[in-house]
């Protein structure tokens, strides 16, 4: 099935039934039916991840994060959702202006973002959070049509190295390259064609627990999107 569409909702009901990577699909849907205890009484939604209902069609930050956690957005079906890392990211983008309200714990929460849109490299749930490199291609496409429809993008947030490498391949399938490729770091930046990509280490627990990641650091990386946004 080819992935071009007209919009994003059309995009999404194209996106939600696939399952070209085994792997993936086994995993995804394991976990939706094995679940964690504290979530044992939930209905998983155990599928990709779906794009529409993330963010301002509007935007013009674009969040670029790994993969759905297996019992964050594979359950509650909206990227960095009812975990420990979605606490961080949606506390920085209110304090920034690009969110109503600093957590997002499950659909129908009342998030509402503003000038910004959360996606992902791979749609589904890896085990281990570790896609391989053919899952990350055999998913690249739906990403791909993503950007070129969300077309007021200008900035591009990359969480972690793999959000970084993603945000540059999807560039680079627009036609815009940069060599040497940009380093990643946390607050690196890079011009790559008429976008400005911003690197930000991910808010995993494992980077704030051990303090790699501050607040005042993500919510750096924020506020820089902003200024960007205005000039």
């Amino acid at each position: 099935m080819g992935v071009r569409s007209k919009s994003l909702v059309t995009l999404e009901r194209k996106l939600i039934r696939c399952r070209a990577c085994e792997r993936l699909v086994d995993w995804r849907e394991e976990v939706a039916e094995v679940k964690r205890a504290a979530y044992r009484d939930e209905d998983y939604w155990g599928r990709p991840v779906p794009v529409p209902g993330f963010g301002d069609p509007r935007a013009r930050v674009l969040i670029v994060g790994l993969a759905p956690a297996a019992h964050g957005a594979n359950r509650t079906g909206r990227m960095f959702t009812g975990d420990r890392s979605g606490d961080w990211l949606y506390r920085a983008m209110h304090e920034t202006g690009f969110a109503n309200q600093a957590s997002s714990v499950a659909r129908g929460d009342g998030l509402a973002l503003t000038g910004a849109f959360v996606t992902s490299v791979v749609k589904c749930a890896p085990p281990a959070n570790k896609p391989t490199t053919a899952e990350r291609d055999a998913c690249m496409p739906w990403a791909h049509e993503e950007l070129r429809l969300l077309d007021a993008v200008r900035v591009l947030v990359a969480l972690g190295g793999f959000g970084w490498d993603g945000a540059l391949r999807l560039l680079a399938a627009k036609g815009h390259r940069v060599k040497p490729k940009p380093k990643f770091g946390h607050g690196a930046e890079a011009q790559v064609g008429p976008y400005v990509l911003l690197g930000s280490y991910h808010p995993s627990q494992q980077n704030t627990f051990t303090k790699r990641l501050t607040r005042p650091m993500i919510r750096g990386v924020f506020e820089r999107a902003r200024e960007l946004t205005r000039a």
